[in-house]
């Protein structure tokens, strides 16, 4: 039994034995490994300096085993298994070497070795010179056997410019710049520095570099070269690109542009600028709308807007280009105009043609673009702003030199009043030259010459004037003012078309004492109209009551006409009835006077035969008797009284009883008997 346990013991050790020996004899690498060995034994020491042994040397051995199965001496070898470099396809891989020759004096980077297979070949790479640290090639993407004992690999992401950008370069190693100069000169052969011993073999420059790299990926070893992603020149539509060069010739005294230089693509190409004579500084030439790969280290691209004339605008361009106006003729001087500092095309200064409405890509370095007006412009004081009238700006679609507050003007009798103005100008395309190099611009002219004036002229006017007098004499006040305002205008060739006052405000206390006085004028005036209306009224009525008794009117006429006809007619009958009258009456007293006196002759010659009693009873009866009045009694008692007594007695009786029947007539109503005759005695 125990027999039997030592063979089984002796058996095992002779199996492993037997697998420790085969397996430092065999060694099996598998497909993505590499094998690094390290010769323990029998084996030459390694060179003072180096810490990677080639053949026969004892150490890391610089070779290393591919995927496989290999055989190798019992015990003279220890294999350490690796696995292969692997650069994925964004990647690449820089390199240091561990060992190797010394780097050349003042180089940086070692140089390159041929027959290495990109670092697989270490044997070869240290055979062929490689020399120790970082190393100028890099490793593309792919699966490398490399002896990473002998090599620090670094992996990094490869150099993507995209779209919309340029890649800007700055070397690590190369020879030293020209003094003075910005950037380093232009070298052939690094295919966009991805070869980066071509780069150094054809001179290439320590610093930042005057060729960029376009939108694309490239192997760059970033450790010789230094690769910022900027943005590239982009000319939006509607938009100009502005360039400044940051090297090249000095700019010529006087000159404020720089001459334009051909064959730079826009200035994409910085090397054909600067070898064509380019200079430093704000450059003549312009780009146009579009994307431009420019070095952003060698130009400077600003963007400005497009000059952009509008119907009924002229643009009067102020050029800083071209010959000196002393270099004119006295032909050309004179041709020019009124104005020295208006030149024809080729001067610099102010150019005499203008430009029409349109769309232009203007050099703003190059050429001052003094945007004109050409139709009538107003000036409006009548806009409470919020700001000075002084300050100037754009609000909106109305520009704000264009509109200021309210003038505030002091009257005669100290009052303030508020007026708003308008003022209307307008500028001829032919005069617009000459009143740019009066003023300067529009808008130098609105602030420093038409406010100003305007605001004078109606201070002035206004203090001489009362405030009530100021408002009602307004017509004559913006007369005055457009006058002067057409006077100043002219001097700097602009007309003006009219000065209009918009509104004028009296203080509150004088509106309410004009207002009183209105009202009391209006009161009175509408009392005067009443009473005219009232008398009107009344006309209107009596001409109404006329009408209405125009009939009797005409009646009442022509009455009074017929009594006055008639009146006339009576008075003339009259006076012929007074005229037969008196001369009837003449002849009827003449007979009377006739009649009368014989009457009376003959009268006094009965009373002498009878007696004046006798008589008068005679014709007493004579007149009962013609009268038929029964006057003897029935019955007569008679008395006796002497001689003739009777006779007497009776006739008495009888007046008496006569003088009774009349009295009783006359109490009623009746008329004496009789035939109206007066008696004798009363004729």
């Amino acid at each position: 039994m125990l027999i039997l346990v030592l063979s089984l013991a002796a058996a095992f050790v002779v199996v492993l034995l037997l697998f420790v020996f085969i397996g430092n004899v065999l060694v099996n690498i598998g497909g993505d490994e590499v094998g690094v060995l390290e010769r323990r034994y029998l084996g030459r020491g390694l060179p003072e300096g180096h810490v990677i042994a080639m053949r026969g040397e004892i150490g890391i051995q610089a070779r290393v085993l591919p995927p496989g199965l290999h055989v190798l001496p019992p015990f003279l070898y220890a294999v350490k298994k690796e696995h292969m470099v692997l650069v994925a396809e964004d990647e690449l891989a820089l390199l240091e070497a561990i060992d190797g020759r010394p780097l050349d004096p003042g180089r940086i980077f070692a140089r390159r070795v041929e027959s290495h297979d990109s670092f697989q070949d270490g044997e070869a790479f240290l055979r062929n010179g490689g020399q120790k640290g970082p190393q100028i090639d890099v490793l593309p993407p792919g699966k490398y056997r490399v002896n990473t004992y002998l090599f620090r690999i670094k992996p990094v992401k490869a150099v993507r410019i995209p779209a919309g950008a340029v890649g800007v370069v700055i070397a690590n190693d190369g020879e030293p710049m020209a003094p003075g100069r910005l950037l380093a000169r232009h070298t052939e052969g690094h295919t966009a520095y991805q070869d980066g011993e071509g780069f150094l073999e054809h001179g290439g420059q320590r610093g930042p570099q005057i060729e960029v790299i376009l939108p694309g990926q490239y192997r760059i070893n970033t450790d010789l070269f230094a690769v910022k992603v900027e943005p590239a020149a982009i000319v939006k539509a509607n938009q100009v690109g502005l360039v400044t060069a940051r090297d090249g010739d000095p700019l010529p005294e006087g000159e404020l542009v720089a001459r334009t230089v051909t064959g730079h693509n826009d200035f994409q190409d910085a090397s054909a600028f600067l070898a064509g004579g380019g200079q430093r500084g704000p450059q003549f030439d312009l780009l146009k709308p579009g994307t431009y790969y420019i070095n952003p280290l060698m130009f400077e691209v600003s963007l400005d807007n497009v000059a952009i004339i509008e119907r009924g605008e002229v643009a009067v361009l102020v050029s800083n280009v071209g010959a000196e106006p002393e270099t004119m003729t006295p032909e050309e001087r004179l041709a020019s105009g009124q104005e020295v500092y208006v030149v024809p095309a080729g001067f610099r200064g102010i150019q005499r043609e203008v430009a029409g409405p349109g769309v232009y890509y203007l050099n703003r370095w190059a050429y001052i673009a003094y945007i004109v007006p050409t139709t009538n412009l107003t000036i409006d004081w009548a806009v409470d702003t919020g700001l000075e009238s002084e300050n100037s700006s754009t609000a909106g679609t109305i520009s704000r030199a264009q509109l200021f507050n309210p003038l505030s003007v002091i009257s005669r009798d100290g009052f303030e009043m508020s007026v708003s103005v308008k003022v209307v100008i307008r500028v001829r395309p032919d005069q617009a030259p000459l009143m740019v190099a009066k003023i300067g611009s529009i808008e130098n002219l609105i602030d420093h010459v038409i406010h100003p004036m305007i605001d004078s002229s109606f201070r002035n006017q206004a203090s001489s004037s009362a405030a009530m007098n100021f408002m009602q004499d307004r017509a004559d006040e913006q007369a005055k003012a457009e006058v002067r305002a057409r006077e100043e205008l002219e001097k700097y060739h602009v007309e003006c078309v009219s000065v209009l006052i918009s509104q004028i405000v009296l203080p509150q206390e004088l509106m309410s004492i004009q207002t009183r006085r209105v009202i009391a004028a209006q009161q009175q005036e509408m009392f005067i109209e009443q009473q005219k209306a009232e008398q009107e009224r009344i006309g209107t009525e009596n001409t109404r009551a006329q009408a209405d008794q125009q009939i009797n009117l005409v009646t009442a006429q022509i009455g009074v006409q017929v009594a006055e006809q008639t009146k006339q007619k009576t008075i003339i009958e009259a006076e012929g009835r007074a005229r037969a009258v008196e001369v009837e009456g003449a002849a009827e007293g003449s007979k009377i006077l006739a009649v009368g006196s014989a009457t009376a002759e003959a009268y006094e010659k009965q009373v002498a035969a009878v007696g004046q009693g006798n008589l008068a009873g005679i014709e007493v009866a004579k007149t009962i008797a013609d009268a038929g009045l029964k006057i003897t009694p029935d019955i007569l008692v008679a008395g006796g009284d002497g001689e003739g007594g009777g006779g007497a007695n009776i006739f008495s009786a009888f007046i008496a009883q006569l003088l009774a029947s009349n009295a009783t007539n006359r109490n009623n109503g009746a008329a004496p008997a009789g035939n109206g005759s007066a008696p004798p005695s009363q004729q």
